[in-house]
């Protein structure tokens, strides 16, 4: 009886060491606890995976960590049996409070001392995310700074995972944009594209010159201000009565094309006031005159300066 207990204890202890120290959901939880340490090394000879011809700024340290910061409520499932030793492990978490699922495939590749099953990932390759953005060559990518040429980049990633990008200049920025990666069949949607635009404060720096420009343009005591985009064409009047002033300010907008950026087109109001000499009489008649005008202007940005050409056609 004793002989017959105990081979049954032997059993049950082989049984429950199989389930919780050498099964598959063991292997996937040492995976993840590999990918929150950040440790990309151990992570990847736990996936056997292969990696891709791509860049590898998010398989190790603080991005690593960073794309599995937003996982929660990771719940390890029941394996599910598929055959030839294999078997696919769910497991189920979630992102933002979006409920997601990836399963992974692993197989038994033999027994640990003739009773203890061994599991590994079956081998694959990590997929790849995407990243490009408008007229600049580097993005913020879950927290590290990562080079962009000629505006994109393929990174190789882990999964799942969360991934956040975007970019900030003092005259140039991207919101935000993220994804979230379940599995290298849904890579090609884990595309993350930056919309750099104007900052208020390169806005800001812009208007003060093309304003300065127009004042400038404003001082010149003459019916033609030279260089500048309004003037006035009368017969006669009194030179030192000729005022001119702006009435509306362009509006300064600025736009991407073909990998630079552009002023739109520049338009304003100017007023004259003027004492104007009738030919016939000789009588002095005041005047105020608007005028619309537009320009358009030549933008430099360097070194954190930024400056404008004005640009004038007559």
């Amino acid at each position: 009886m004793c002989l017959m207990l105990a081979v049954a204890a032997a059993a049950l202890t082989v049984v429950l060491v199989n389930a919780f120290v050498f099964s598959p959901q063991h292997q996937v939880k040492a995976y993840f606890n590999a990918l929150e340490d950040g440790d990309g090394g151990t992570a990847l000879g736990l996936l056997h995976a292969t990696v891709p011809d791509a860049n590898a700024a998010l398989l190790d340290g603080a991005a690593l960590k960073a794309s599995v910061d937003t996982l929660a409520n990771l719940e390890i499932q029941d394996p599910i049996p598929t055959g030839d030793n294999r078997v696919d492990q769910p497991v189920s978490y979630t992102v933002d409070g979006v409920a997601h699922t990836t399963t992974f495939s692993l197989e038994k590749t033999g027994t640990t001392w003739l009773f203890f099953n061994q599991w590994s990932f079956v081998p694959s390759t990590l997929p790849t995310i995407s990243v490009d953005v408008v007229n600049e060559n580097e993005a913020s990518l879950n927290g590290t700074r990562v080079a962009l040429p000629e505006g994109k980049n393929s990174f190789a990633v882990f999964y799942p995972g969360s991934f956040e990008a975007h970019y900030a200049s003092d005259y140039f920025a991207a919101p935000v944009v993220e994804s979230v990666l379940t599995g290298p069949q849904h890579a090609q949607d884990a595309r993350l594209s930056l919309a750099t635009a104007a900052t208020p404060k390169l806005v800001d720096d812009l208007s003060g010159q093309v304003n300065a420009f127009l004042d400038s343009c404003a001082e010149q005591r003459v019916l033609q201000p030279s260089g500048c985009p309004f003037s006035a064409a009368m017969d006669r009047v009194q030179d030192d009565t000729i005022r001119w002033s702006i009435e509306d300010y362009p509006e300064v907008k600025v736009e991407p094309f073909k990998g630079n950026w552009v002023l739109s087109p520049l338009t304003g109001v100017a007023k004259l006031n003027v004492v104007e000499i009738d030919l016939f009489t000789g009588a002095s008649v005041e005047r105020e005159l608007k005028q619309s005008f537009d320009f358009t202007g030549r933008l430099s940005v360097n070194d954190g300066h930024v400056t404008l050409t004005p640009v004038v056609e007559y």
